[in-house]
């Protein structure tokens, strides 16, 4: 059966393009497309053809629009997925688009290879939702049944989000160090003077983390497949724990989380494996640090407990790692240690990870047979407790194993919560377009940096609580945003900028390693003007920031000459309303000389530096200029339609000097009052 796809488009060349680019896949009854050229032939073409089951529609068309025609779809409720077409940049659209349900856009010019991947994708949840709908009219099924099948459905689906949130969080672990890996090498390889230093090391840093996560998953797998064996030595526990320990120890001084150790003095000589024991450690030490803030402590000791203490006949190793930070929701306790688990709720970023790390923890213990158990209090920390047996069976090693053949397994480990690296430097420079990059991982911003230094002034931001409020200070042209971040995420960063009146006209692009549709639309809907996933171009980067401050400029061409219609819908609506809402008060104050500048941001409810800022943004002019020529224009009014004195109308408008007021519109019209009166006539 062909995918049926009904395109509706005013442009006549639509539908020769469509017929050229997708001849072969026509040819082999793979598509079958049916062409209109308004809403209104779409409506009629869905009741006579019958099986449609894609809808491409352009937004902007004569006698019926493509929002309209969605809603009259959805009325009618036929079983299509819409896909809506737009111009480039046309946000407001997009956005009135996904509201009313449409399954995804497509900018102008259409990039086949994306046209085809939408409409299978399209196509194949249509199918799903065909399927489902199927199921459910065979009947009859018995109560017993149906609550089985939604037992089973509920465990499913249970099932299928946790291995969706799996992938996706393994997604962005490996996305980000692959962004920081390839950019980086591009920019030593062309400019190896600037970078050489610096950029080696945070490559090797990346790949650390990336060695890692590839030998967790590893781990995991060989656990399942029972192929996981113990390599055991006899070696000096407190030694080898302490050689451990230090790696972390410097890593917590730098996230200045105070780190100290407690061990016997007596040597505890046992068998151990050390991979697996620095798997265990760097893994306890990674979420430590991690989920403790600036100005925390870990305490991590060793402990022996005889033989009467435990449920063995032999002596245990009891291993402690208790942190002050954020701690665990109760009812989440009991899930930590599972596959693909994730603690929700957390307010840092750095603690998201891939949901593999205690997982791994536990069935490592459990592999030297031992057991580990958790306590934690929201607010207050977390401790995890490890016990192992103590035997002395293996071959002694007077050397600490971790000394020569695990240093590379400790550095991975470390590098994944390590900020080891020159942090970003600001670069605010002279009159380019300010640029916020508001991103938690510190390497990530280095790299940006490097890539836009040269075109744009650069300020930074470590978190999306600390991006807003850069953002409200300083009000810049571009925001670059990560999606997550501690404290705020790039979505609930976007939502308010967009919605505070300071900042709502500011272009917000979106950069994630999460490059899934829900991600996508999720951060369209809450504003976002494009969204990049990692790793990306830097060139495409550039071109987007270039076309967003293109569009920047036809937004302060709107209110050049003061101010045009307001159009209920436009992307244009809220600046609208705040420039409305500015010349409201200019009509009503401006023949009161007392009403001044900070009179006028009073009366907005706004600092002086913050409402020059904003009108700056959105006219390329000064508030003070607005407002002279505001009493300027009402002043020329006055001289071409009145006998009055031109020293009166210069007190009419709001002047207090008559000469103050000669000068003034000389300096916007190189002329004098008497001149244009004259003229005028």
């Amino acid at each position: 059966m062909p995918i049926k796809v009904l395109v509706v488009d005013d442009e006549a060349q639509m539908e020769e393009m469509i017929r050229l680019r997708f001849r072969k896949e026509i040819r082999k009854k793979q598509y079958e497309f049916h062409f209109t050229l308004s809403g209104k032939q779409a409506l009629e073409c869905l009741e006579q053809e019958g099986g449609i089951d894609i809808i491409l529609c352009d937004i902007n068309m004569p006698e019926m629009d493509g929002l309209t025609l969605m809603g009259l779809i959805r009325e009618q409720q036929y079983q299509v997925k819409i896909i809506m077409v737009t111009a480039y940049g046309n946000m407001g659209n997009i956005r009135a688009a996904m509201n009313r349900g449409a399954f995804d856009f497509l900018n102008k010019p259409i990039d086949i290879p994306d046209l085809k991947a939408t409409v299978e994708k399209a196509f194949e949840e249509l199918e799903q939702l065909r399927v489902g709908r199927a199921a459910l009219e065979q009947l009859p099924i018995t109560e017993q049944q149906l609550k089985e099948t939604d037992e089973k459905a509920r465990y499913l689906e249970e099932l299928d989000q946790f291995k969706t949130r799996f992938f996706t969080n393994i997604s962005h672990e490996f996305r980000t160090p692959l962004t920081v890996i390839k950019g980086m090498a591009t920019q030593v390889r062309e400019k190896p003077t600037e970078w050489l230093d610096k950029g080696s090391d945070l490559i090797l840093g990346n790949a650390h983390q990336l060695l890692n996560l590839v030998s967790q998953i590893l781990d995991l797998q060989k656990l399942e497949a029972g192929k996981l064996q113990l390599d055991l030595v006899q070696g000096e526990m407190g030694a080898f724990f302490s050689q451990v320990s230090a790696s972390f120890h410097s890593l917590a001084e730098m996230q200045e989380v105070h780190f100290e150790i407690e061990k016997p003095k007596e040597p505890i000589w046992m068998d151990y494996d050390p991979e697996k024991m620095v798997r265990i450690l760097s893994n306890l030490y990674s979420n430590a640090i991690k989920f403790t803030p600036r100005g925390g402590q870990i305490t991590s000791s060793l402990t022996v407990l005889p033989a009467t203490q435990t449920t063995l006949s032999f002596p245990s190793l009891q291993i402690s790692v208790a942190d002050s930070g954020v701690g665990i929701p109760e009812a989440q306790l009991g899930n930590i240690f599972d596959r693909f688990f994730q603690a929700e709720g957390q307010p840092h970023r750095r603690g998201e990870g891939t949901g593999i790390g205690l997982s791994l923890v536990k069935e490592l213990v459990e592999l030297m047979d031992g057991s580990i158990s958790v306590e934690s209090e929201s607010g207050k920390g977390t401790t995890f407790l490890v016990e192992l047996p103590i035997t002395q069976q293996a071959d002694r090693e007077e050397q600490p194993h971790a000394a020569i053949v695990l240093q590379d397994l400790v550095r991975a480990t470390a590098s994944s919560v390590s900020t080891d690296h020159r942090e970003p430097e600001e670069m605010e420079q002279g009159d380019l377009p300010k640029l916020l990059i508001i991103e938690d991982n510190p390497d990530i911003a280095t790299y940006l940096v490097s890539c836009l230094k040269d075109e744009y002034s650069i300020l930074l931001a470590e978190d999306g609580q600390a991006g807003i409020d850069r953002a409200l200070a300083k009000v810049p042209d571009l925001i670059i945003s990560d999606v997550m971040m501690p404290r705020k995420d790039g979505f609930e960063v976007c939502e308010f900028l967009k919605e505070h009146t300071l900042t709502s006209h500011i272009p917000i692009v979106l950069l994630t390693a999460r490059s899934d549709y829900s991600s996508r639309i999720e951060g369209l809907k809450r504003g976002a003007d494009d969204y990049l996933p990692k790793p990306f171009e830097p060139e495409e980067l550039q071109l987007r920031l270039r076309n967003l401050l293109e569009a920047r400029k036809r937004l302060q061409a709107r209110y050049q000459e003061g101010l045009p219609p307001t159009e209920a819908g436009s992307e244009f609506e809220q600046e609208d309303r705040f420039m409305t809402h500015l010349y409201d008060v200019l009509e009503a104050e401006y023949m009161n000389p007392e009403f001044n500048i900070p009179s006028l941001c009073r009366t907005m409810g706004m600092s002086r530096s913050s409402l020059h800022r904003k009108v700056t943004a959105l006219t390329s002019r000064s508030i003070t200029n607005i407002f002279k020529e505001f009493r300027i224009k009402k002043a020329q009014v006055l001289l071409a339609k009145t006998d009055k004195p031109i020293s009166e109308i210069a007190y009419d408008v709001g002047f207090t000097n008559p000469s103050y007021f000669n000068r003034v519109y000389g300096q916007f019209y190189g002329s004098t009052p008497s001149d244009y009166r004259k003229n005028a006539r």
